[in-house]
Formats: structure tokens, C-alpha cells, sequence
């Protein structure tokens, strides 16, 4: 794999809109995809986990990370939220495009008892997050959307996540060993709580870090 990795600054507009660019590359793997649209692929994500499984599926790609807006009207379903922030971000990039760009989007959120869990701030949230998910299920909804200069398509997967019960000392050790400040509902799938506390899951591990990549690699055939 060939990384490259520049940044870019002093992009304006309505919601002052900053971004950095990578570019990531797989030769091998590309050209082990004959069946896949031969298009430019933007990733509009600052996540690390979603550049990880694009990367392992084989996508060569660009990053563009976008500062967009991520607030939702009060009454809507909590299941509707992520796919309507996923489309927000895409359409916040839709500057990109500049021809056969495709924009990938991607929002995920975690739902316990109609509840979203957002992102802690604090390691008082973090702790309380995690206290009520443990032994509990909740689900996990990554929207996603695909934009190019002809079409666009969303979707949405859902995911049900069983945790075991934590210790105070469990979830101590959690959040002071890793740190999960950046992930929606105070927690990775793919780190120790994931490999430890989690009893299983029904749907796509993929979903759960972020990006159902399956549904992705399905949709995207749609791009001629």
C-alpha cells in the first residue's frame, strides 16, 4: 500500500467548512477488483476505523475530513439520525465533485431505550455510557451516503450488540487504557471491551466500527 498524505486549509462557506486530504491506495487489491466501478473514491470521514476497513477491503481512496454541523431535529426517530447526518456531511462535500467523484458519507450512533449515546466528553460520561450499556442490548445504526454528479443513494444498517456486565474496575480500566473520547457511545468494538464484554452481536461487525462495508461494496456497483 502507498499512503500519501497532504493537507489542504482555508476552504470557506456557510458552515465554514475546514478539511485535510490523504490518499490511500492498494494496488494489489484494486486490481484484484475488475468488477468494481474504475471511479475516484472521497471518503468524508475523520474516523480512523472507516479508512481502516476501506483500506482492508481493498478501496483505493481520498480523505477529505469534513467540521460539519452534526445537530438533528429534536423529534426525529433516533433511528433516523444517522443517515441524516451521514447525508449532511456528504452534501457538505459535494464541492469535491468535480466529475466521476464518488463522495462516501458515514455517521454512526448508538441506541439504548430509545436514547442516543453520543460521543463523551468528559471520562464522567465515558464511565456513564459504558455503565448502562453493560449488560444490555442496544443497537447500532450507521447511516451511509454515496454522492456523484449523477445520483445518490442511502442507506442505513442496524446492528444489536450484547454486552456482558462490567466491574467498576472493568470500566475504569477501559476508559483510562484507551481513551474512547472519539467513539459513539464511549466504545470500540474492535478493543479489549469488543473482545472481552461482548457477548455477540447481531449483524455486521463492520457496522459496529463504523462502516457496513458489504452494503457499501453492493451500493456502489450502482455507479456505473
Amino acid at each position: 500500500m502507498v499512503l500519501g498524505l497532504s493537507q489542504e486549509s482555508g476552504i470557506s462557506g456557510p458552515n465554514r467548512i475546514a478539511f485535510a486530504r490523504e490518499s490511500y491506495f492498494c494496488k494489489k487489491h484494486y486490481l484484484q477488483m475488475p468488477m468494481f466501478p474504475a471511479r475516484p473514491l472521497i471518503l468524508a470521514s475523520k474516523s480512523p476505523r472507516r479508512r481502516q476497513l476501506l483500506t482492508e477491503a481493498g478501496f483505493s481512496f481520498t480523505v477529505h475530513s469534513l467540521d460539519v454541523d452534526e445537530s438533528f431535529p429534536p423529534d426525529m426517530p433516533a433511528t433516523e439520525v444517522a443517515g441524516y447526518l451521514a447525508r449532511r456531511k456528504a452534501l457538505a462535500g459535494k464541492h469535491l465533485i468535480k466529475d466521476r467523484e464518488i463522495i462516501i458519507s458515514a455517521d454512526s450512533v448508538v441506541i439504548l431505550n430509545g436514547q442516543i449515546f453520543n460521543k463523551p466528553e468528559t471520562y464522567d460520561e465515558a464511565y456513564s455510557m459504558i455503565s448502562q450499556l453493560a449488560g444490555n442490548q442496544h443497537t447500532v445504526v450507521t447511516g451511509v451516503c454515496l454522492l456523484g454528479s449523477e445520483q445518490e443513494r442511502s442507506f442505513s444498517e442496524h446492528t444489536e450488540v450484547f454486552f456482558e456486565d462490567l466491574s467498576p474496575e472493568e470500566i475504569k480500566y477501559y476508559i483510562e487504557q484507551y481513551q474512547p473520547y472519539d467513539k459513539a457511545g464511549a466504545y470500540g468494538v474492535q478493543e479489549w471491551i469488543g473482545h472481552c464484554k461482548i457477548r455477540r452481536i447481531e449483524g455486521t461487525y463492520t457496522n459496529v466500527m463504523g462502516l457496513p462495508v458489504h452494503r457499501l461494496y453492493a451500493e456502489l456497483q450502482y455507479f456505473k
